[in-house]
């Protein structure tokens, strides 16, 4: 199993900046795509952004230009930076990893426990 362990999740007034973490057990032989998704209360979960092992991203069209994601591959890691933060972007945000277990083996998604953004004054 791969285990996700995120952090960086907090309070923020509207128009703050939190940083979020997410680190990747070794449990595995290879990782894909990772991501953030987010779920709000009463809302299903959605896409934030996710990076692929080459770097190539994909941005949620509400989070392009205020939302940067990273990852380092040496160390399993990824971030996502988020700059201007709306009251609409206070949800559980989940760090998500596509790996392979084997070198043969499927590719299977993973999910850490979430972590709680909250944007208020």
């Amino acid at each position: 199993q791969v285990q996700l362990v995120e952090s960086g999740g907090g309070l923020v007034q509207p128009g703050g900046s939190l940083r979020l973490s997410c680190a990747a057990s070794r449990n595995f032989f290879s990782i894909d795509a990772m991501g953030w998704y987010r779920q709000a209360p009463g809302k299903e979960r959605e896409l934030v952004a996710r990076i692929f092992s080459g770097g190539g991203t994909v941005y949620a069209d509400s989070m392009k230009g205020r939302f940067t994601i990273s990852r380092d591959n040496m160390k399993n890691t990824v971030d996502l930076q988020m700059n201007s933060l709306k009251p609409e972007d206070t949800a559980v945000y989940y760090c998500n990893a596509n790996a392979k277990l084997t070198p043969r083996g499927s590719v299977y998604s993973y999910w850490g426990q979430g972590t709680q953004v909250t944007v208020s004054s």
